[in-house]
């Protein structure tokens, strides 16, 4: 299984549309056999999903995650896992073994009061 983590100085990133590198791991029968840092060159919010899949990640963990995200995972046929934060190498090993949960989506600053932007690249900026 291939798993991808948001990932930021050793550290789960708190937002998947925001994500600068994804920190991907290959794992066999539970345990972790390599791990790479891959860039996203920019690509954020539902173009993520597309570059995930190309690089055949079924399941990422994530900090924060909204719902158009969500669907373009799904669409994609991949997982997810939300609410993680600290080492990123830690909270995978609390995935695969099973004490990680995910929060579901727990990002709505898009469509929510009070939505204020950054540099993320929202249309609304």
């Amino acid at each position: 299984m291939i798993i991808a983590a948001t990932h930021e100085n050793g550290e789960i990133f708190r937002h998947f549309g925001q994500t600068q590198t994804f920190k991907i791991y290959e794992t066999h029968d539970g345990v972790v056999s390599s791990a790479r840092i891959v860039p996203t060159n920019g690509a954020g919010h539902g173009a993520l999903a597309g570059f995930l899949k190309e690089n055949g990640v079924s399941v990422v963990i994530c900090g924060g995650i909204g719902e158009g995200a969500r669907n373009a995972l799904t669409e994609q046929g991949i997982a997810f896992v939300s609410g993680a934060k600290g080492n990123a190498d830690a909270a995978i090993a609390a995935y695969l073994a099973g004490e990680l949960k995910s929060a579901g989506v727990n990002c709505g600053h898009h469509h929510g009061a009070g939505h204020v932007c950054g540099t993320h690249g929202c249309k609304h900026e």
